[in-house]
Parts: C-alpha cells; structure tokens; sequence
C-alpha cells in the first residue's frame, strides 16, 4: 500500500510537470487551448504535498524562462545591453544585437518570448490560486503559504511587464477565452493591484523560510517586492516603512561585508533565490557574462559602466574581472564566479538582497527630506564597498549619490539600471549616444502576434 501511494504521488507530479510544460510549449498566450486538465488539476490540490509541488515548479520555470532567468535571453543580459551596462559583439535578430543598437520590432523572438513566458506563468499562478479555492483537503495553513507564494508570482512578473510594455492585460483568472480578448490595463491601475495582492500575500505566508535555501518566498520577500512597487510608484513613505521592515529582520539578514560571499547560496544578504532544482549546476547567469578570452562572443561590460566606479571601489575589484589578449582588454560581470558544474552547487540566481532595501530607503528618505537617515544608509553600502562616507549633504546630492550607488551596486542584475533611468526620467539623457536610440524605446513594442489575435491589445506603442 505504501510504494502504491508512492506510485500515486509520482504520477501526480508527473502531471503537474506535464500541465506546466504544455502551457510553456505555446507559441502565443492568447492562443492557448481550454487545457483538459480538470481531473488532474482537482488530483494535485488533493494534498499538500502535490499542491506544494506545482508551486515549486513555478519557480523552476521562472529561473529557466522569461524575464528572471538568467540565460541570454532573460532580462539581465537583454536590458544590459539596452541600457549602457553591455556592449554585444553578437549579430543577428536572435541575439542581443538588437537590443545594443535600438533596433527592435514587433515581430522578434525575443520580444514574443518575454510576453508569452510571462502570461504562462501568471496563468500557473492563477491556476494554483483557483486549485487551493476549490480544494477542500489541504490544511488551511498549508492552503495560505501557497496562496500567498502564488500572488507574489502574479504581482512580481505583471511588475515586470508593464515596466516593459507599458499598459498590459492584468490577468487573474485561467478563463481562457476571457483572457484570449483581455484589454490592456493602466499602469497605474495595475500597481494598485500589484499592491493590493502583495498586501494579501503578506498576511499569508510565513515570516520564516518554508525551507532552508531561501528559494521559496517568505514574509520579507513578499515585503521587499512591495517596497520596490512603493519607490517606483512614489509613494515613499510607504517605500521606507516597507524596506524597513525587511532590514530589521536582523535574525534572518546581514550585510555581507567580504564581496566574493555576497553571491554565494548561502549569503546572509540574500532575500530570495532561485535553486538550479540539483545539486552541482549554478547560475544561468555566470554561463552566460564570464568568458575567458577575448575578444567576447557575446557581450563585455562598457567602458560607461567601468569609469562610474571610484578609485578603490572594492565592486570594481571583486564583481568584474578583465580579459585580455595582449593588446585589448575586456571586462566581463563577476559578480557570480561558477560558469561550470562543481562537486556541489555554491551559487543560486539571487532575485532580492538586502542591498536594495538599504538604497530603496535611502532613495525614499532623501525624497522625503530624512538627510540623516539617507546619508546613514548610503554609508552601509559604501562602506561595504571600501569607500569612506558620503560627501553630500543636501537632498539633491544624495539623490544622486544614491544614482550613483545603484548603478554601481546592481549592474547586470535583471534591468535595475534600465528601469532606474526610466523612472528617474534619464533615458533620453542617459542613452542619446546610443546606435539607434529614440525616445519611444522607454517601452518594448508589444509581439505582433499577440497583436493580430487580439485586436483588443491594439494600439501599438509609440515608434513601432
């Protein structure tokens, strides 16, 4: 009886991988079949142990796909060199090349791919949503940290695609053919949802980790998304209190001050990460920045990026490391260190770390006037870095002292730069030397084959 309630599990979860991954396997969101998958939807929130599976499934997909992953064609590497972060050595419209030279139109993978992984995995979320509702034997506390899990997912990838697209489809529902004609929704609309839900997903989850590794979301994760939401909404008293209340959690975090351990799986730095699901692989990141030899075949750091850093900045010295053949030198992100295999896996895709908490307070004081305290936190970060403290004084320099600490502090690190420009309102200034560089590009265009099947997405965005 009990290898049969074994057997029973595995096919449980075999369904579970099969449901997900044919949901990854479409070609567009708005073309998605009416999945047949009652019987098993309704089999997999039977117990705790299935409905914990399809969660951690999600989770696998966000680190294999879309705009988290860190494989080339995930946000790191595509809004690096969008911005002023990477330059691309690649050609070709399945590369980033477009993305360096502002080239982009409607009909490219890449664009597509972003829109399409997303909407699949806002629709597993909303499935895991509707599956715990209707589920009448999961322990309600159980039924509460998976509910809380899957709202921080929805509201974490709609975060990312209006800060893509602009006005997108906010989608909380798997009604297919509803969500085959969905609008698109204001941006300021859907912050307010996002916000709403991650309010919701705070009171569900729990303030510990479910599980050692930091790889499922607890309490201060769903914490630390809200008070980026907050900073980019400018709301920032609601954006201080809320990264407050994550670094507080001294029990649970730690600035690292030894810059090689800040990456590493087990930092004290780290809020939350993304598990390579073995023990052995590490980070899609490292494989897709470190190379060593030159010139690069993909993309290397830009010389915009390395004159920012100041003299003894130890970032400089430890995250980014230099290759040369003889007679050029070029600069790759170090910030992860393992581009292979090894014995056992030392580093995770890292998501949020309390070094953005620290700056979003820092930011949300000094717009408030609270000198003191930003100056207090702008400290932590640059003495962290070898740097003696602050020079500035007035509101004005510390914004841009804290300017200068993000771009330095979260280069390559899933379009922190790019985003930071666009809501600072520096594209235009920032990117004018940029091949190919307009004003529309603030925004991706939206995936042409979207667009055709679903005139309700229209109009375009602006310069596409």
């Amino acid at each position: 009886m009990k290898n049969q309630s074994i057997i029973k599990k595995c096919l449980l979860l075999v369904s579970i991988i099969v449901i997900i991954v044919s949901f990854q396997s479409c070609d567009e969101f708005v073309d998605v079949d009416q999945p047949n998958s009652q019987l098993t939807t309704q089999a997999v929130f039977e117990n705790a142990t299935t409905a914990t599976a399809a969660v951690t499934d999600m989770y696998a997909q966000l680190r294999e796909h879309g705009v988290l992953t860190g494989r080339i064609n995930g946000l790191s590497n595509l809004l690096g060199t969008y911005s002023d972060e990477l330059i691309s050595y690649e050609n070709g419209i399945y590369t980033s090349e477009p993305f360096y030279t502002n080239s982009l139109s409607p009909s490219m993978t890449y664009i597509s791919n972003i829109w399409n992984r997303s909407y699949t995995q806002i629709y597993a979320a909303n499935a895991v949503l509707e599956g715990l509702d209707n589920s009448n034997t999961i322990p309600e506390n159980t039924k509460n940290q998976l509910r809380g899990e899957a709202l921080f997912i929805r509201s974490l990838v709609h975060f990312y695609l209006i800060n893509l697209y602009g006005d997108v489809p906010y989608i909380t529902s798997t009604e297919y053919r509803q969500n085959s004609v969905a609008t698109r929704t204001a941006k300021e609309l859907i912050y307010q949802n996002i916000i709403n839900d991650l309010e919701t997903a705070s009171n569900l989850v729990n303030a510990e980790y479910t599980q050692a590794g930091r790889n499922r979301p607890n309490r201060s994760t769903i914490k630390a998304l809200l008070a980026r939401v907050y900073l980019y909404n400018g709301d920032y008293p609601e954006a201080a209190n809320t990264a407050s209340a994550v670094i507080n959690e001294t029990s649970l975090y730690s600035v690292v001050n030894n810059l090689d351990q800040v990456f590493l799986r087990n930092s004290t730095s780290t809020i939350w990460q993304l598990s390579p699901g073995s023990n052995g692989p590490n980070t899609h990141e490292g494989s897709t920045f470190i190379f060593m030899t030159g010139p690069p075949i993909r993309v290397s750091l830009s010389e915009e990026l390395i004159s920012q850093f100041e003299v003894n900045d130890l970032r400089k010295v430890h995250w980014i490391k230099s290759v040369t053949n003889g007679n050029n030198v070029w600069y790759h992100p170090f910030k992860y260190k393992q581009n292979n295999i090894t014995a056992t896996s030392q580093e995770n895709s890292i998501i949020f770390r309390l070094e953005e908490q620290i700056l979003i307070r820092a930011e949300a004081r000094a717009r408030q006037g609270e000198i003191i305290g930003a100056i207090e936190d702008i400290n932590i970060i640059r003495s962290r870095a070898g740097l003696p403290n602050t020079t500035a004084v007035s509101q004005s320099e510390l914004i841009e002292a804290i300017k200068q600490e993000r771009q330095v502090e979260f280069f390559t690190e899933l379009g922190h730069r790019f985003f930071d420009l666009k809501r600072w309102n520096l594209l235009d200034q920032v990117l004018a030397t940029k091949p190919g560089w307009n004003n529309t590009d603030a925004l991706w265009p939206l995936p042409l084959a979207e667009m055709n099947a679903n005139p309700f997405l229209t109009p375009q965005n602006p310069g596409y």
